[in-house]
């Protein structure tokens, strides 16, 4: 044991994935805490040799440089830490990031509902406290509130916000029934996350921390990723669907959905053709028409809004880890 843990401490690993990260990584490695056994610095193939600058100058024996001999996104390299950890028997898996936007001195606050069975995965939130919201760029804010939204839709975590926040915790039960080989290994990473844990139904908590903001500089550029993002977005939540309401388990949801999509498109289309119809005559479109028009489309909306309601109510609430023992790597399923 190291750092002053015996045999009934929990083994909690940190991930560090290091790309352009020099100036930073040495403060982050040295904030984090005796509770933490291992810390794998993950090198992406960086250009500023960010692995080799840790062996030179960290002294920190819980320290091991993982290095890639070509760049495969913080996905990848978050994905190489988590396998490195399975392989030396840790119990829970932090990521953080090596630009020290992230606070160290909050690992506890992610790895404690996992280790109380309360969370397979706990996720940082920069917005629960108002206040300090304030310090975020208006652009980040508008930006993951959007993207927000789009991954409620798309994992079916309804209660959950800041996709695009990298501070995480997982059980290392979890994690190793996650594919490693399909999950997204550049930027929708950390929303591609959710979409597996969701098919596992592991239960994920949000963990209420600060933004912090200072002379790093961010690789993600938003234009590059917009349209990248929409279609994966759409994938995943197509899949979901399939995956929970149709292959798993049907329920009143799984008609719900598409009955309601065919009687909103029907009306609309029965509508357009009728309204074109009396313009192009310079008539009054009867009543009778009206109605035949309209009582689709609010009946569709209302089972739209009946499906919606079940899905977020569908949230998964059982921890998986207290269920993997049951699952060997033969009997998983993934979409």
């Amino acid at each position: 044991m190291e750092m002053g843990l015996t045999k009934c401490d929990p083994h909690i690993a940190v991930v560090i994935p290091s790309y352009k990260v020099r100036a930073h990584v040495l403060d982050v490695i040295a904030a984090i805490g005796a509770e933490v056994a291992r810390i794998y610095v993950v090198d992406d193939m960086c250009p500023e040799s960010s692995g080799d600058y840790v062996l030179a100058n960290c002294a920190d024996p819980r320290v091991r440089v993982i290095r890639h001999i070509e760049n495969q996104g913080v996905g990848g390299a978050v994905m190489t830490g988590y396998a490195a950890a399975i392989a030396d028997g840790m119990d829970v898996i932090v990521k953080i990031d090596g630009d020290g936007q992230m606070d160290p001195g909050l690992i506890s606050s992610f790895v404690t509902p996992i280790l109380a069975g309360e969370a397979d995965y706990t996720k940082g939130n920069r917005f629960f406290d108002l206040e300090k919201v304030r310090t975020m760029p208006l652009v980040r804010l508008i930006g993951n509130a959007a993207l927000s939204f789009l991954t409620k839709l798309s994992s079916g975590y309804w209660d959950l916000f800041d996709p695009t926040n990298g501070y995480t915790a997982i059980h290392v039960e979890v994690a190793r029934h996650l594919p490693f080989d399909k999950i997204s290994r550049r930027y929708f990473f950390e929303t591609d996350m959710l979409f597996r844990l969701n098919t596992l139904r592991a239960v994920v908590v949000d963990i209420p921390m600060a933004a912090k903001y200072g002379d790093e500089v961010s690789n993600l550029r938003i234009g590059q990723i917009m349209g990248d993002f929409a279609v994966k977005h759409v994938r995943n939540f197509f899949k979901r669907l399939f995956y929970n309401y149709y292959l798993r388990d049907m329920s009143l949801a799984s008609i719900q959905l598409p009955l309601g999509l065919l009687m909103l498109v029907f009306g609309l289309i029965y509508a357009a053709i009728h309204w074109s119809e009396s313009s192009a005559r310079g008539v009054t479109t009867a009543s009778g028409t009206v109605m035949l028009a309209v009582t689709p489309i609010l009946l569709g909306v209302q089972f739209i809004l009946a499906f919606i309601g079940h899905d977020i109510a569908a949230v998964p609430k059982r921890p998986f880890q207290s269920l993997s023992t049951a699952l060997s790597p033969q009997s998983k399923q993934h979409p």
